[in-house]
């Protein structure tokens, strides 16, 4: 079966049970990180594996980081606030509420 990333490089998200949100910046077809990350996660609110997997610039309240997150877990973000992980203004320009990879401007 072929799979379809709902969400794209560049749009903000949040999650749907945790409080951070991120811009995406890679993704995954479907999981692609370690078997001892994936059973770290409680099993109660373990991810399935055959989905698409977001790597994002993330933040909460009190820190920024990079995020690994299944698509069942994402939500569109329309607060239209920027991210301020450092790295979002070195990949991206900020178009409204998205962000467009500077690789994609200067071609």
């Amino acid at each position: 079966m072929i799979r379809h990333a709902k969400f794209s490089i560049g749009q903000i998200v949040k999650h749907r049970v945790y409080p951070f949100r991120g811009v995406i910046f890679d993704v995954d077809p479907e999981f692609a990180n370690t078997q001892e990350w994936y059973d770290a996660i409680p099993e109660s609110v373990r991810p399935r594996k055959d989905q698409p997997f977001y790597h994002l610039y993330a933040e909460n309240d009190e820190t920024e980081y990079v995020a690994y997150v299944s698509e069942q877990n994402l939500l569109p973000d329309n607060s239209e606030e920027p991210i301020r992980h450092p790295l979002a203004d070195e990949t991206f320009d900020r178009l409204e509420n998205q962000y467009i990879s500077r690789d994609i401007l200067l071609h």
